[in-house]
């Protein structure tokens, strides 16, 4: 099933000590775990929830981190600011994944959004441009053949 805008989609652990958070979190859920070296983090799957990650708490408390899919995160922050809450951290780009940015609301409870980074419109024209040529050069191989077969029976 797709994510829905306004829907957790992704839950992120912040630890004072990673590899003992997530031995913990192995040995009692059997969460799949998935090391990103690049990033100091760690990507969990978990059973019929929004997958998640792990990261030492560098400069945050240690806690959780709840992501919210939006489709504007500059329209979402705005609203946010009008709203009564506070903006923690901007837009700020995850390469090749989307945005993201973090808020708090007027209670002070922490959140982040969540943008995916849309497929460009030029990549989708041209995978739809090779299909199309590949179904052409299809169609006339299966015509010459077809041509072939109809000269070998005379």
């Amino acid at each position: 099933m797709a994510q829905k805008p306004n829907s957790f989609v992704h839950v992120e652990i912040h630890s004072n000590a990673p590899e003992k958070t997530k031995s913990f979190l192995k040995d009692v859920f059997d969460w799949k775990w998935q090391d990103m070296p690049e990033m100091n983090y760690s990507m969990f799957e978990a059973p019929s929830a929004p997958g998640g990650g792990l990261q030492k708490a560098e400069n945050l408390p240690a806690g959780v981190l709840d992501y919210i899919l939006c489709e504007d995160i500059e329209g979402t922050l705005k609203k946010i600011q009008s709203s009564g809450g506070a903006v923690v951290m901007p837009k700020a780009e995850i390469p090749g994944m989307g945005w993201f940015a973090v808020f708090q609301d007027p209670t002070g409870i922490t959140l982040a959004l969540y943008e995916t980074t849309p497929q460009p419109r030029a990549a989708r024209a041209q995978s739809r441009r090779r299909a199309t040529k590949s179904a052409k050069k299809s169609a006339k191989k299966s015509a010459v053949k077809g041509r072939k077969r109809g000269r070998r029976s005379r």
